[in-house]
């Protein structure tokens, strides 16, 4: 572990006699450790040491906490993950981890961890900030709800009445798998607007190192005549008493019966009373399950900030300039104004391409949308005549209409975890 503290530590004095810092070395990373059991259990304690050891992109100076003459009182983690956005890829960092000791609650801890957070984000480029948090905590540090993060769509045990033939093989993949692994994941995303890039580090620390933490999964291969057909990714931990499976790459109609049958024989073998199904609306096995009478059973999503909306849109230009190209507006030459009430937003299209974004204090515009729903908006979680419904300080006025419709249309959104 000692290799991995080789940046300058963070450290700031708090007025409270408190101190804000990093990681600084493998002593404080056993003390983090440590405070993460206490808070939240033998499995997060472990999730925190595997993190630190081998979590892909993760650094010391992303793991805060502040501490007093007691020890550790607060802390979270900025986890970096890759989204893909249409044909490009954006920077998102997970708030995760957030716990306080429970003498210091209510302190306004997390406030100044969330401080220094936001400062890593800018300094380290990102695009969005994410988190899955508690319900409504975290609307104080600008974050809103956008895209699906929990479906919950169940399906009753005696509801799934195919067979399992012999041809068919179920086995847990290992790291060799990997390539096969990739392969199924680009498959099973090629359909989604946004979705997690895992890259084979990725896959390795879900295989090799995610063991015994609180985000530990079975990754079962489907094969015939020893040739990987898909796989599907089974939680060890959720929500519910069903058996969750959070991932499956497509399937026909034929494999979906078999991979159906083979999840009742799971569920029953381990004692849980129905499947739960997190996948994304358009996955082929829910499909088929929902046919089978699976239920939209619950549900939750991810809360989501913009970190710098200027470099968000300069980051997404090629996708928005392919959406220009095919629609009414091609080759459009015009500054589109966009008035976020504390601030603004200028896009110079010349020609149907984007060749500026203009972060602006104010601008006057018939286009004005707060920060929430403006990134709402961009993500495709909702349109600009759904949200102008909902929120009476969205307004989009005239031709404009038209030109945010193009820009920011709805999206097929689904975001597996990377860890």
């Amino acid at each position: 572990m000692t290799e991995r503290f080789s940046t300058t530590p963070y450290v700031r004095p708090l007025d409270n006699g408190m101190t804000l810092k990093s990681l600084a070395s493998a002593d404080d990373a056993e003390r983090l450790i440590a405070f993460n059991g206490q808070i939240f259990g033998a499995e997060v304690a472990a999730m925190t040491r595997a993190m630190i050891e081998y979590r892909p992109a993760i650094r010391p100076q992303h793991w805060l906490y502040v501490e007093d003459e007691a020890g550790i009182a607060s802390s979270l983690v900025l986890i970096p993950w890759e989204w893909r956005y249409g044909e490009v890829t954006i920077q998102c960092g997970e708030m995760g981890i957030v716990g306080t000791r429970e003498d210091m609650r209510g302190r306004g801890l997390v406030r100044t961890l969330n401080e220094r957070f936001a400062e890593l984000l800018h300094e380290g480029g990102f695009h969005l900030s994410i988190i899955q948090g508690i319900p409504y905590f975290y609307r104080q540090f600008g974050y809103e709800y956008a895209l699906p993060l929990e479906m919950q769509w169940q399906i009753e045990l005696r509801s799934i009445t195919t067979v399992r033939d012999a041809a068919h093989g179920f086995r847990l993949a290992t790291c060799d798998d990997i390539p096969a692994l990739m392969r199924l994941y680009d498959a099973a995303t090629q359909s989604l607007d946004i979705a997690a890039v895992r890259d084979d580090e990725t896959w390795r620390y879900i295989l090799e190192h995610a063991r015994d933490t609180a985000t530990e999964s079975d990754v079962w291969l489907i094969e015939r005549d020893g040739a990987p057909l898909a796989y599907c990714r089974i939680p060890r931990q959720g929500f519910g008493e069903g058996l969750i499976v959070s991932e499956v790459s497509p399937v026909d109609l034929h494999l979906a019966d078999v991979l159906l049958a083979w999840l009742k024989e799971t569920a029953t073998a381990r004692q849980k009373p129905y499947i739960r199904l997190n996948l994304h609306d358009t996955n082929p096995l829910l499909r088929v399950a929902q046919g089978y009478g699976a239920y939209r059973a619950s549900g939750y999503q991810w809360q989501i900030r913009v970190v710098d909306a200027a470099r968000l849109l300069r980051q997404i230009a090629p996708v928005l300039e392919r959406r220009i190209a095919h629609s009414p507006l091609a080759r459009m030459t015009r500054t589109v104004a966009i008035n976020l009430y504390r601030s603004g937003l200028l896009l110079h299209f010349e020609a149907g391409r984007l060749r500026e974004v203009e972060a602006a204090r104010q601008v006057e515009s018939e286009i004005g949308i707060p920060p929430d729903p403006f990134m709402q908006i961009v993500l495709g979680w909702q349109t600009g005549a759904e949200l102008a419904a909902l929120h009476p300080d969205v307004r989009i006025g005239g031709q404009s209409r038209m030109v945010i419709d193009v820009l920011f249309p709805q999206m097929q959104a689904f975001v597996d975890e990377a860890y």
